[in-house]
């Protein structure tokens, strides 16, 4: 398993349609409403039907705020490497350090010459690449007159800059082993696309890149792995409707070191999904996973499945702001009894004399309560039956018990971020300064309404949770230890009533967006904290009574 470590990103590939010139604009504004991280535009000079990738890269760039934008990628034989440079350079200047570079060694090499450009071969694509590398790098870092040789692309005492705004990644798409090897030697990162590279070839594709850094005296982790998305197709990736793809991402960001994903899709409600409920879980379920022992001591949460499994992979989805802290290890505000999976003690059942580890012990619930409320009476709530304590379970039993702990950790965790905004908002704490540059980092801006759009997020992916259990879990274990039955529908009853609860945020929030907060802070208080004690609770006992289940009987995915 490869894992670089890498954060996740998550982004759009936007067609500048010349038909419906405004159609890429606008989907980009709708991608940064989404949260998403990066926004593209494929560049194909030699296609009328399409808009000049650059003109608008930075129309979009100018339309928004936050997003990265960069060429997917940018046609190098059309593209002379000086050109570029300058315009990259002056681009990210413009839109404060947004923009990266995805290049291309080129393609459809009829359509190239018929413009002008070169029809290279295999080879001597190779060394252009190499060679217009090397002239980026010298116009953004150098300062006066500089000199690189090549027998394609090369400097002769050209004036180096304009300096960028930061320094501007070059992405390499590449296919071929000897482009593989020198995207490791030369670049920030590979951008391979699901037709050209399926999800089968990632890791051999990722071993060449490695080689070739490891050659160059870099480290492998020193190159991002992104991935052109493909969904729908026959052959495509990921496979089936959203609320499937987030495992199948994080089992690729686990298992080949993908971390970044970018979607073909204009349309609003698909990026919005993409970017407030696919990136979410998918970065939710990775940092459980990474918050794990490596070698496996403690709790055993060894065993995610094989690469291109659909279900019950990793943990259930759950979700974390875009672009928040995503080490898995946030604790609750005033609650130190949330503890991160990876310092959590662990059962003594199932582990005894044959070596076996034991199962992960359950999260206590807080003793402080914060709301006057009760959702219900827990002295009355039905209890499972005892574990027998000759039991053995198998490692892949054991690993989806300690699943649905670590998906629980980070609905915990969300929880915790949750309840930082809206003390922050309440109190007028936002200011223009520190408040906004530590917002920026959760994709929300300091107002009222990102702050209704997180809540939606957060409680929409809470209730995914839920639905989930309630509809492939529980009956897999009804049906698999009957005397379940009674827990089981107590924990129905309670997802149902924490689902009130979650409408009745969104209810205050609307109410405090429309009345001013001098107006309702008490109700909207009211109602978080209430939502704190239930579901901290409920996730306890949850995880008391179905632990060992899970781990006896399987998840039925």
């Amino acid at each position: 398993m490869t894992d670089y470590g890498h954060d996740l990103l998550f982004g759009a590939v936007l067609v500048p349609s010349a038909g419906r010139p405004h159609d890429a604009v606008a989907a980009a504004r709708s991608a940064e409403r989404a949260g998403l991280d990066l926004v593209s535009v494929p560049d194909h000079p030699y296609r009328p039907e399409f808009l000049d990738a650059w003109t608008v890269l930075a129309s979009i760039a100018t339309a928004t705020s936050r997003v990265r934008v960069f060429p997917n990628v940018a046609n190098l034989p059309l593209r002379p490497p000086a050109a570029l440079a300058r315009a990259a350079a002056s681009l990210d200047l413009l839109s404060g350090g947004r923009v990266e570079l995805g290049l291309g060694a080129g393609a459809y090499w009829d359509d190239i010459a018929a413009e002008g450009g070169p029809r290279r071969s295999p080879g001597e694509a190779l060394t252009a690449t190499r060679e217009a590398v090397q002239v980026l790098r010298a116009l953004w870092s150098a300062r006066g007159r500089v000199r690189t040789d090549g027998k394609h692309y090369g400097l002769y005492g050209a004036a180096a800059g304009p300096s960028p705004a930061h320094d501007i990644s070059v992405w390499i798409g590449a296919v071929g082993p000897r482009m593989l090897r020198l995207t490791g030697e030369v670049a920030d990162g590979w951008l391979p696309s699901v037709p050209h590279v399926p999800p089968a070839r990632l890791a051999a594709g990722h071993r060449l890149v490695d080689e070739g850094a490891e050659a160059a005296g870099r480290a492998p982790s020193a190159v991002r792995r992104l991935y052109n998305l493909s969904p729908g197709a026959q052959d495509g990736f990921p496979r089936g409707r959203p609320h499937d793809w987030p495992e199948q991402l994080a089992i690729l960001t686990l298992e080949s070191g993908t971390s970044a994903y970018l979607l073909p899709a204009q349309h609003e409600e698909l990026l919005r999904v993409f970017g407030e409920e696919v990136a979410p879980a998918t970065r939710a379920l990775v940092a459980a996973a990474r918050a794990r022992p490596a070698d496996g001591e403690g709790d055993d949460t060894a065993g995610v499945a094989p690469a291109g499994a659909t279900r019950g992979s990793v943990a259930p989805a759950s979700t974390e702001a875009p672009g928040a802290d995503r080490s898995g290890t946030a604790t609750l505000h005033a609650r130190p009894d949330a503890r991160p999976a990876s310092r959590r003690r662990t059962h003594a059942v199932g582990g005894a004399a044959d070596g076996l580890p034991p199962l992960v012990a359950p999260t206590p619930a807080p003793a402080e309560r914060l709301s006057g409320e009760q959702l219900w009476e827990e002295t009355d709530r039905p209890t499972g039956p005892a574990p027998d304590s000759g039991q053995r379970y198998a490692p892949a039993r054991r690993a989806s018990a300690a699943n649905l702990v670590a998906s629980h950790d980070q609905l915990r965790a969300d929880l915790a971020r949750l309840r930082e905004i809206v003390d922050e908002v309440l109190a007028e704490a936002l200011a223009p300064g520190d408040a906004r540059s530590g917002l920026r980092e959760l994709s929300l801006r300091q107002n009222s309404w990102t702050l209704g759009a997180y809540c939606a997020s957060y409680c929409r992916i809470t209730t995914v949770h839920h639905t989930r259990e309630d509809e492939d879990l529980f009956p897999h274990l009804r049906h698999g230890d009957p005397r379940l039955a009674p827990v089981l529908d107590r924990l129905t009853e309670e997802h149902h009533a924490i689902h009130g609860v979650i409408e009745r945020i969104d209810r205050e929030l609307v109410g405090w967006i429309e009345d001013g907060p001098a107006a309702r802070p008490e109700g909207l208080r009211a109602a978080v904290d209430l939502l704190t004690d239930a579901l901290l609770s409920h996730l306890a006992y949850e995880e008391k009574e179905l632990i060992e289940p899970m781990a006896r009987l399987g998840t039925g995915w």
